[in-house]
Order: structure tokens, then C-alpha cells, then sequence
């Protein structure tokens, strides 16, 4: 078993020691909760973490960037990957029993390319629930989560699982992959952290330059306008909407007045149905998500 003490914190560096350390854990009676992450981890992972040990007396991590999961144009060369960084907020933290860290070769035996016209091997979709909101500007990208997640449910086999509230799109993608394909376990949504100023914390924010990290808080404005719309009783989608369009046009046109270097490109704004993730004119009883 390749694996190395930290604290009484394990790292499993592939599949068939992090399996003896649940089999350990089965003839413990210790329920096991599992944090799937890309590293680079920040405090949304560690209340992930946090969670999972009021819950359960284990609590495995796996960091893992996950190639099937970015288009050929995206940012897998780059995304930001902070090992020694993450294995020491990990072990700060005192509530994580094994972290694993598997290779690109043993989650994809038969490899794996960014191009799924090229890809081989076995991969997941969650069909109705991936095309849509985030999926409609990166239709691979559920494809890649889904299939790596049940990779890594089959490897570790938790009981509970532990997602973040921010993807909210991937929390309903994994919710019903669960019910679908009768995983035994429980999933949890924790809420979204966020910094200060109202910034979701993500990976990615590190990309950030001084100037855009101001601008970068539009996406918690235009989120709060809507909000504040929708207390007022406001329910159909034009008057829902047009306050965080508003604010988005202003703040784009004061970036390109200030030739700051950047622009601002609006992706999406979406109102969706919360069972069916269609876009909805108007907002019944049943709520709606709004991202």
C-alpha cells in the first residue's frame, strides 16, 4: 500500500490502497463521507469537509483535475493546481482521514483527450439535465462531471457525499445520477461561501486581475437585484430579470469607458424551472433557480 502518515491523516496515491483503507473502515462501522474536489481548495471545500465530519466518522477527499471535463479550448493546461497548498489546509483543518490523489491513467485506463470524438472508454450523461443554463455553452462539461464522479463513487464508495451549493447545475446533475443508477448513499449541498464583498469563492478566482476582481462582484449584484425584485413580489421573468441586465450593460459600458483591458461578455442569465431546469416566464410555488 503506497500511502504516507500525516497527523492521522492518509494519502492514497492510487485505487487499490485507498480500497483497503475502506474495507478497514467497513470492519470499523464507520460511516464514510466523501469531498470530491480539483484541489486548489478554498474555504466553499473545507465547510464541505467540515460538514462531513459531523456526519461521519470518516471523511475521504479526493483532489483529481479532471480532463474530461474541459473542452479542447478551456483551461485544463492551466487550471490551478496548489498540492502542497491543499494537503496543508487538509491537515490544519484535523477532520479528513484519507485523502486520495489518483493519476490521469488509473480514472481512465484507456486514456482520455478533451475531444469527445476521440474519447474511448465508458462515460455518463444525465440526459435532460446537462443541456441547459451551464451545459448550453459547454455541452461536455456534465459529461465529463458525471462520468468522473461515478469513477470515483465506485472507488470509494462512501455513504455520504458533500457538494457545493454555488454549482448548482452539477448538484442536480449529481442528484439525479445517484437516484438513477441507485447509489447507496446520502447527498448533501452545502451553502455557497463567499467572500466578503459577496464573491463566490471558486478555484478560478485566482485567475483574477486587481481590476477585475473589483468588477468580478456584478455576478453577486446581479443575482442580489433579482433577489430584491422577487421580495417585492415580483414573479414574471421580464421584470425579474431586467434590473440584473441593466446593471450588467452599465457595468460593461463603464469597463470599456475606462479601458481597464478587459470586457465584460455576459454568458448567461438564467431563470429554470427547479425540477426540470427549463427556462420559465414566470415563478410559481414551487420556486425557481435563478444563476
Amino acid at each position: 500500500m503506497r500511502s504516507s502518515i500525516l497527523k492521522n491523516m492518509q494519502i492514497f496515491e492510487n485505487i487499490p490502497s485507498l480500497r483497503n483503507w475502506r474495507r478497514q473502515m467497513v470492519k470499523e462501522g464507520k460511516l464514510v463521507g466523501f469531498i470530491p474536489t480539483m484541489g486548489c481548495l478554498h474555504e466553499g471545500h473545507l465547510s464541505l469537509m467540515k460538514q462531513g465530519s459531523e456526519l461521519c466518522q470518516a471523511v475521504a477527499v479526493s483532489i483529481f483535475v479532471n480532463p474530461a471535463q474541459f473542452a479542447p479550448n478551456e483551461d485544463l493546461d492551466k487550471y490551478p493546481r496548489t498540492l502542497s497548498d491543499d494537503l496543508a489546509k487538509i491537515t490544519a483543518l484535523n477532520n479528513v482521514d484519507a485523502v486520495f490523489l489518483p493519476k490521469v491513467e488509473d480514472i481512465y485506463p484507456t486514456g482520455i483527450v478533451t475531444d469527445v470524438d476521440k474519447q474511448l472508454g465508458t462515460f455518463v450523461e444525465v440526459k435532460g439535465k446537462s443541456h441547459q443554463m451551464e451545459g448550453a455553452t459547454r455541452p461536455t462539461f456534465f459529461r465529463g462531471v458525471a462520468t468522473v464522479v461515478v469513477k470515483l463513487f465506485n472507488i470509494v464508495q462512501p455513504d455520504h457525499v458533500f457538494f457545493g451549493q454555488k454549482d448548482v447545475q452539477q448538484c442536480i446533475v449529481i442528484k439525479n445520477l445517484i437516484r438513477d443508477l441507485h447509489f447507496p448513499m446520502e447527498m448533501h449541498v452545502g451553502s455557497t461561501v463567499r467572500e466578503e464583498d459577496g464573491l463566490a469563492m471558486s478555484s478560478r478566482n485566482r485567475y483574477l486581475t486587481p481590476e477585475m476582481r473589483k468588477v468580478a462582484t456584478l455576478l453577486y449584484q446581479s443575482l442580489n437585484v433579482v433577489k430584491s425584485a422577487f421580495e417585492q413580489n415580483i414573479r414574471d421573468r421580464r421584470s425579474l430579470l431586467s434590473p440584473a441586465y441593466e446593471l450588467i450593460e452599465n457595468k460593461s459600458k463603464y469597463v470599456n469607458d475606462q479601458n481597464l483591458g478587459f470586457s465584460i461578455k455576459l454568458d448567461y442569465l438564467s431563470l429554470v424551472d427547479s425540477i426540470n431546469l427549463q427556462e420559465i416566464d414566470e415563478v410559481g410555488e414551487s420556486g425557481a433557480i435563478l444563476s
